[in-house]
């Protein structure tokens, strides 16, 4: 790997044109670099967080970046050529819990703040903490407001997303704890199906064999979301109750006729946002608390849960409120909850 440091030296002398606003704050020459793991729609609301933090906190910008697939060597080889264009602080879903630590701590070894989004590394690392959904509480609470309108003893089946996502574990153990102690059954788990072709193939073919099995169905990932509401529409029985998750338009309309019970809300926009915030103010000479009142979840003790929110038929046309809410009660205490700024 090319070493971190020695770019970020050679590259001292690229500054970014710092934006022109009528931001809050002074401009600044922070430059963030918002890095998913690979193309999802979940992230597409990181560009728009990015550019409002960039307007309203005067960044000098803060740059929604994709690698071309789901490659830890293509993610790894983004961030190395993102310092050598000046980007000076990183937020970065990582591609792997574990294999994304050390080009974390390199990244934060040339001084960048690095923060993980929406999926967290493995403790220990450099990264100054990780802001995501709480997803196992999510999954829980989705699967709690799903068995609301499901007979006791109900049989469920779960479609979930890519192994490789820490989340997705985590959805899976959440949702078994939820139907167990509501008296219900998951007779069947489908993941690795967060993306369209095997979602569609294996979705499709469950329902084929398995509608009558089945009473309730929940999704803890956007794709099986979407295409498990299209199955369901498609089959046209409003028998089986779905829980889904996220805001495609897909899921929403299949609530509002009454083919999906809800969906619980994320969060993605405030993490773009708030995470721009806090390298800013962090570069800008903020630390961080020693008492600062992180969560604990499997992979590190630095977790700051971005939020989540069920949304039936009677909030889905208000989502967008829903998450700039929760966005904003979280970035009005921020600062004086997790930094210390002098």
């Amino acid at each position: 790997m090319t070493n971190i440091k020695k770019l970020s030296t050679m590259c001292a002398a690229v500054a970014g044109l710092v934006l022109g606003t009528t931001a809050a704050m002074a401009d600044s020459s922070t430059r963030v670099a918002l890095v998913p793991g690979g193309p999802h729609p979940y992230f597409a609301a990181w560009e728009l967080a990015g550019k409002d933090a960039a307007k309203d906190f005067g960044l000098g910008a803060a740059d929604y970046k994709v690698p071309q697939k789901w490659e830890l060597s293509l993610q790894n080889q983004m961030l190395e050529s993102l310092v050598t264009q000046g980007y000076n602080a990183f937020l970065v879903f990582p591609g792997d819990p574990v294999g994304t630590v050390a080009i974390a701590d390199e990244l934060a070894a040339t001084g960048a703040p690095v923060m993980a989004l929406a999926g967290c590394l493995k403790d220990p690392s450099q990264a100054v903490f990780c802001m995501g959904t709480d997803t196992g509480n999510s999954a829980y609470l989705g699967t709690q407001e799903l068995l609301k309108v499901l007979p006791k003893g109900a049989k469920i089946a779960h479609f979930t997303g890519f192994l490789v996502d820490p989340n997705t574990q985590l959805r899976i153990d959440a949702v078994e704890k939820a139907a167990s102690e509501g008296g219900a059954e998951v007779v069947q788990v489908i993941a690795d199906i967060d993306a369209p072709e095997p979602a569609e193939e294996k979705i499709n073919a469950y329902l084929a064999a398995h509608a009558g099995d089945v009473d309730g169905i929940i999704t803890t990932a956007w794709v099986p979301a979407v295409v498990a509401s299209n199955a369901l529409r498609k089959i046209g029985d409003k028998r089986i109750k779905m829980v889904g998750i996220d805001h495609d338009e897909v899921v929403l309309g299949a609530i509002k006729d009454g083919y999906v019970h809800g969906t619980m809300l994320q969060n993605p926009y405030g993490q773009g946002y708030l995470g721009s915030y806090a390298a800013d103010r962090l570069r800008s000479g903020c630390t961080v608390k020693d008492d600062a009142p992180f969560k604990s979840i499997a992979l590190t003790d630095k977790f700051i849960d971005s939020g989540t929110v069920f949304a039936g038929a009677d909030a889905v046309d208000n989502y967008v409120s829903s998450m700039q809410n929760i966005t904003k009660e979280i970035f009005d205490g921020f600062e004086d909850t997790y930094l210390n700024c002098g």
